[in-house]
This record gives structure tokens, C-alpha cells and sequence, in this order.
């Protein structure tokens, strides 16, 4: 049980509040933190030219960029890719100008979730964010935007941030709570090594984006596959209120004991497996050093200590920031650990188009020695394809909807992996391979070269504040 003893002062610089979880929270004890700052201190309001959250809307969803605004969800801005695969209508949505995200703002989600913060780059420019995203714009008059941005995604702006929630099993926080929270004007050389930490991770993260973008361009290009539309595979996306049922025959001898699930027999993926038959090809099976396999089970004592070890599951392997439950060591075997260039499918999970279920994961030096959940169908891949290369053509449009024509389930899905085995791989010439798989490396190894940098931006902001004590 936790207790704290409170006069009156503290209960009137809290609009009154006098519930114990707010006085409880960090969120005051990090304003006793900041009343020792040796440095004079603004407030978020005077270090922004606007704080604000898009109105409420009604979201009409279509299923291309043709008709609809590229959408960003609260969940989707914390990933490596926050392209949610959703489009809402241009047609229906009256105020998307007043909903749009650009570059350089800071975004915190307010509501379920909060306080995820992200420093939007060049890949969020223009995109139409949700209602449930507070947007602060930076005027940088005493602070620079990547110090401002490092000092609200460390511990204790994260503390400030969410101390004002309200609300029962759904948690909120508004513009107006944020603006009067306390800015420590911390010298200027100091936020100018934190700024440029900042930014140069941002700028490495548009890196990142365009060339595994490129990648997967090349490599369609080089083995002559056109581009895909909803139209040529199995749909569960929105299609405003144009969504067809899909129906074809089979011959009884084409079913065999493998999957009687027709999802299995798609007309539309057999089309797709023959675009790629067309030229050179190996089935998956035969470009895997060894079998897929799992993290085996192994007893979980949840410990949070320097000594731990992180779980990392499916919800958290695609965020930027990935957390997970720690647990001791003592139970976890080398075995079980991540390698370097592993190649990982997201195995469980439902049919929805924006879901992680059945996309891929190559593990670089952030997840190198990481413990990942049994949820994962893991490969490792052998000397006829590079390990970026599997990667770069099974998180392709081609590959997603290839592995995803192997799922069984209803509510929670996964795949079979006697078809998993068999979906074709393209070869190409070893130059164009190894040249897509260098390509994948280095992009992955700048996506962990930013997290690096945002990490020591944070660290800068924490140890100053510490340093006050």
C-alpha cells in the first residue's frame, strides 16, 4: 500500500483533486523534481504554437488510396511502419485538413493508451490521424523541438503527461491538461546535442522507410510481377459496402487431408502462385536451413532486475520501442534466444487487413540474443537465398498474401504449415540477390542506429534531471 500525506497547497495546484491516484502517480512527484531545477522553467503551452486534438468524425472506410486519405491510428504511430493499411473516404470526410498530421509535430495518444509519443518525420507528412491523438506543434522560442520531444518521451515527461487522466475502464487525457506542465529550460549546448540526436533519428527512420520500399519495387520489378489489388486475393478489409463473397469450385481429387478450409483453395492465390511459377522458383521449404520452428515453453518468473530478460510478443515486436514482461534468466536457454538475420512470421492472430497476423520480421541487432514468445514461426535461411533476401519476398504484397493463404482457425488463426512449406520463392540472379539482401541489412541496421540515438537523447534528459537531487 502506498501513502502520502498531502496539505492543501498541493490539493489547490491540482484543481483540486483530492483522489488518491493522482497524488499517488509520478506525475506529482516529478513536479517536486522539477521545482529543484537550477534552470529557469516554461510551460508546454509557451514552448508550442498550438496543442490539439482533431474533432470527432465519422469514419468512412475504403480499401485504396485512389478513393481514401492514408489513415493513422494511435496504434499504428508507434510502429517501425505506421502505414495501418486503412484508408478513410476523401468523399465522406469533411474535415480531413483539420485531421492531417506534417512533419516535425510531436503526437501523444490520449485515450486507452496513453501517453505513446512519437516525433513525426517526412513518412507521416499529410497522413489523417485519428481524434485520439493530441498534436503539439513546437515554436521553438526556449526550446528546440528534439529536446522538447526527448523531454516529454523521458520518464518524467511521460509522468506529466499522464498524471491528468480520467476516466474508468477507458482512461483520457485533453489538450488543455497538457499546457500548463513545466518545460525545464535546460542550456542551450545541452538541448542542441539532444535536438540533433533527435533529429538524426528521425531522418535515419525516412531512411529506413524509402529504401525497404525500393527493395520490394526492385524485387518485383526484377521478377516481372505486376502489382497487386484487392480484387486478385481474398479481402477482409473495408470495401464500402462493396464487399463480394467469394465463390469458386474444386474438384474433389484438388482437396486433399492437408485442409478442407476453402480460404486454402483460393482461385485468386492460385493465380498469384502462378505469376510467380513463371519464372525460376523454389519452394520456401527448400530455401530454410533446417524446419520452421518455435520458442519452446519454458517455466515464466516475472522479474524486473538488471539480470532479466525481456519477453517480447507479437503486440511489441513491431513498435518502435518495444516493451514486453521481463523475466529471470534462470529458466531461459540459450536455444531459445533470437540469432542474427532470423526470419520471423507474426503466427497467430485474425483475418483483419491491418492486423500484424502473418507479417514478417527480419531480426537485426535489436533483437539479436532477445527472447521472443512461441507465437512466432521462426526460419532461419541457407546458402541458395540470402537471409535479406527471404525477407524483402515474404514481407512482400506477394508474400503476406501467400502466407496468408495458408491460415486455418476462426477467431485466431494460424498457418499450416505443410502449405507454409510450399510457397513458391522467386530466384534470381545471385547479383540481384545479394545486392536486396545487403539493402535489407543496412535498413534494419539504421532502424537500430535510430532507436540507439532516441535512447541516448532520452538518457541525456533523465541524468540532468537526476543530477538535480
Amino acid at each position: 500500500m502506498k501513502v502520502l500525506h498531502i496539505d492543501s497547497s498541493m490539493i489547490s495546484d491540482s484543481d483540486l483533486r483530492i483522489d488518491a491516484a493522482f497524488h499517488l502517480s509520478d506525475g506529482p512527484e516529478t513536479l517536486r523534481k522539477l521545482e529543484a531545477s537550477p534552470y529557469s522553467t516554461s510551460t508546454l503551452e509557451g514552448e508550442t504554437s498550438d496543442i490539439f486534438s482533431g474533432s470527432i468524425f465519422k469514419r468512412t472506410y475504403v480499401s485504396d488510396a485512389e478513393h481514401g486519405y492514408a489513415y493513422l491510428t494511435a496504434s499504428d504511430m508507434v510502429k517501425t511502419n505506421p502505414d495501418s493499411g486503412k484508408f478513410i473516404s476523401k468523399k465522406y470526410t469533411q474535415k480531413a485538413d483539420q485531421l492531417r498530421i506534417h512533419k516535425d509535430w510531436i503526437l501523444v495518444s490520449c485515450s486507452g493508451t496513453l501517453g505513446n509519443i512519437v516525433y513525426t518525420n517526412s513518412v507521416f507528412e499529410g497522413r489523417v490521424g485519428t481524434h485520439d491523438l493530441i498534436r503539439i506543434i513546437p515554436n521553438e522560442t526556449n526550446t528546440l523541438k528534439g529536446y522538447l520531444y526527448a523531454f516529454l518521451a523521458s520518464k518524467y515527461g511521460y509522468a506529466l503527461l499522464t498524471q491528468a487522466s480520467y476516466g474508468g475502464v477507458v482512461k483520457h487525457i485533453e489538450p488543455h491538461h497538457l499546457m500548463g506542465l513545466p518545460v525545464p529550460l535546460f542550456p542551450v549546448d545541452l538541448q542542441e546535442q539532444i535536438h540533433d540526436l533527435i533529429i538524426e533519428a528521425a531522418r535515419l527512420r525516412e531512411e529506413v522507410t524509402k529504401e525497404l520500399n525500393e527493395v520490394q519495387t526492385f524485387l518485383m520489378n526484377e521478377a516481372s510481377l505486376p502489382s497487386l489489388s484487392s480484387d486478385d486475393y481474398e479481402f477482409f478489409g473495408h470495401r464500402g459496402g462493396e464487399n463480394k463473397a467469394t465463390t469458386f469450385t474444386r474438384s474433389i481429387l484438388e482437396v486433399d487431408s492437408v485442409s478442407i478450409n476453402a480460404f486454402n483453395y483460393s482461385k485468386r492465390i492460385e493465380k498469384i502462385i502462378n505469376l510467380v511459377k513463371k519464372g525460376s522458383y523454389l519452394e520456401l521449404k527448400d530455401v530454410l536451413d533446417g524446419d520452421f520452428f518455435h520458442t519452446s515453453s519454458f517455466k515464466r518468473l516475472e522479474l524486473d532486475s538488471a539480470s532479466s530478460i525481456k519477453l517480447i510478443n507479437q503486440s511489441d515486436i513491431f513498435k518502435v520501442k518495444k516493451s514486453g514482461k521481463m523475466l529471470a534468466k534462470k529458466y531461459v536457454k540459450a536455444d531459445k534466444l533470437i540469432q542474427y538475420a532470423e526470419v520471423l512470421i507474426a503466427g497467430v492472430g485474425t483475418l483483419g487487413e491491418n492486423e500484424t497476423f502473418c507479417k514478417v520480421i527480419f531480426a537485426n541487432e535489436e533483437l539479436e540474443g532477445q527472447l521472443v514468445s512461441g507465437e512466432f514461426i521462426r526460419m532461419k535461411a541457407n546458402d541458395k537465398v540470402p537471409a535479406g533476401y527471404l525477407y524483402a519476398w515474404l514481407s512482400s504484397e506477394y508474400g503476406f498474401r501467400l502466407i496468408r493463404s495458408t491460415q486455418s482457425g476462426t477467431k485466431l488463426c494460424r498457418p499450416i504449415k505443410g502449405l507454409l512449406a510450399k510457397i513458391p520463392v522467386p530466384i534470381l540472379d545471385e547479383k540481384t540477390t545479394q545486392e536486396i539482401d545487403v539493402k535489407v541489412r543496412l535498413a534494419h541496421s539504421k532502424q537500430f542506429e535510430a532507436l540507439e540515438l532516441e535512447n541516448a537523447a532520452i538518457s541525456l534528459v533523465e541524468k540532468e534531471i537526476e543530477s538535480w537531487q
